[in-house]
């Protein structure tokens, strides 16, 4: 349910304004707006709203959390269809960035190991990439969907009760089927599968399945704990402002992104987002 405004933050209306108010979806889990845009769950005009839209105010009960008429909202399918449409330029950026042929992996061969290597510098301008891409993907689609991009940000949010069951069934959907198009879509910009990138890759030979889940766990936590601290705290608004704490979760993916990518030898970067898998399946290069 989209509103013309949220209750407690009415303006007196002017007589001789020409234009209407812009539509707030009123939205717990909404990226870099603190918690600002919500409702407030105890005062009884909101109850309409909330019935209709649970997630317009955090801590949801468990009965809200699982309301299965959300899966009738028109407004969260549009949302679920932004979504898709950030995650399909996200991934599709962001993975050009970093596309390079596939090689087998070699030991750095002089005295400045690997920061000579295309192991360093590859991932690199992928995390100066996720430093600038993702504040802007935020700053776009956070007043309507929430800006969330990635599963990982949606599932989490789920978890701390900010997001409904069927937003986010309906949000991991378009947020996968966005990278699978860019999958389609960097492949034919590229002209062949023989291709690899970061974040979709790992030398099994070199390193087992355990020690890469050990490093995509630490590699979330990090992201988890960041962007709820800087992003969703309401008490963080006041000490960063709202156009702030987007650019600190860019620079919390890019220092993530490449800070995974070179240390291990057949490992080239956490995958943090999981649509970047969808990606991997659908050019088939996994391993």
């Amino acid at each position: 349910m989209v509103i013309a405004y949220l209750p407690q933050h009415e303006l007196d209306a002017k007589e001789d304004h020409p234009y209407p108010e812009p539509a707030i979806p009123p939205f717990a889990g909404r990226l870099g707006g603190n918690q600002d845009f919500i409702l407030d769950r105890n005062d009884p005009k909101n109850v309409k709203v909330l019935e209709q839209v649970p997630d317009a105010a955090p801590c949801m009960t468990v009965a809200e959390i699982f309301d299965l008429r959300g899966f009738a909202s028109p407004d969260l399918w549009k949302f679920a269809m932004l979504e898709c449409v950030a995650s399909l330029m996200n991934v599709f950026i962001s993975c050009w960035v970093t596309t390079h042929p596939l090689s087998k992996t070699t030991s750095p061969t002089t005295e400045a190991g690997v920061y000579t290597t295309v192991t360093f510098f590859s991932p690199l301008f992928g995390g100066i990439t996720n430093l600038l891409l993702t504040p802007l993907l935020i700053f776009t689609f956070s007043p309507s969907s929430g800006g969330h991009i990635s599963p990982t940000i949606t599932l989490a949010t789920f978890f701390a009760r900010i997001i409904s069951f069927p937003r986010m069934v309906q949000y991991i959907g378009g947020q996968t089927l966005g990278g699978a198009l860019a999958g389609f879509a960097l492949n034919s910009a590229y002209g062949n599968r023989e291709f690899t990138v970061g974040g979709c890759h790992i030398d099994s030979s070199m390193v087992p399945a355990k020690d890469g889940l050990v490093i995509e766990f630490f590699a979330c936590l990090i992201l988890f704990f960041l962007a709820f601290g800087v992003a969703l705290d309401p008490r963080q608004a006041k000490v960063f402002g709202h156009a702030t704490s987007p650019w600190l979760v860019g620079i919390v993916l890019g220092i993530v992104s490449w800070g995974t990518a070179f240390t291990r030898e057949g490992y080239i970067g956490a995958t943090s987002d999981s649509t970047l898998t969808s990606l991997e399946d659908v050019h088939g290069k996994y391993s």
